[in-house]
């Protein structure tokens, strides 16, 4: 038997320490001959088929009323390479910079969608909004995947998770136990 873990209070504001849902992303949108790069934390799937990515857009953040007008974005998965430019997008307005240019990053032509994707990441997931009922009360967007591409390799890249406080994590390695999911499959 496992012995009791010793656990210290946790301030509240601290929580996302510990459930933060998964990785950086960047948000690429587009809106009358403006285009634009965010960094974002605050997403979750929310159903597998059809493909819907809840995520929280501040409506002080200058995609804001991007992505809200045009309807569309695509969510960029970078890898720890781009750590460096991930922070610079975070902390820079897209009112006053191109931060493609800025940061040294390639545009590409998505296929279902206006907006950008950007070319260094090692996924893009093309949106639509197929749901804004929570986005005046939170900031809370709903959309469905409409398409997505990725690198074939590595298969489990090393993604950025943030954490707060100016400290990411690493994905790390890598544990594959799908031999004792696949009995509870079939």
């Amino acid at each position: 038997m496992t012995s009791p873990i010793r656990k210290k209070r946790v301030s509240l504001d601290k929580v996302r320490r510990y459930l933060e849902p998964g990785p950086v992303v960047l948000v690429s949108s587009a809106w009358e001959g403006q285009r634009n790069i965010m960094t974002m934390g605050w997403h979750t799937v929310m159903a597998f088929s059809p493909s819907l990515v809840g995520c929280m857009i501040s409506a002080g953040n200058h995609s804001f009323e991007m992505v809200r007008r045009s309807r569309e974005c695509v969510i960029n998965l970078p890898t720890f390479e781009l750590t460096d430019q991930v922070i610079g997008i975070g902390n820079t307005s897209g009112a006053t910079i191109d931060k493609f240019d800025h940061f040294g990053l390639s545009a590409g032509t998505s296929e279902e969608v206006a907006a950008p994707l950007v070319n260094e990441c090692y996924a893009n997931f093309e949106c639509r909004l197929v749901d804004d009922s929570l986005v005046d009360r939170y900031g809370f967007f709903v959309w469905e995947v409409v398409n997505a591409k990725a690198e074939p390799s590595p298969e489990y890249p090393e993604t950025l998770h943030y954490t707060g406080d100016g400290v990411f994590i690493v994905a790390g390695k890598v544990i594959d136990r799908r031999e004792q999911f696949l009995p509870q499959m079939l």
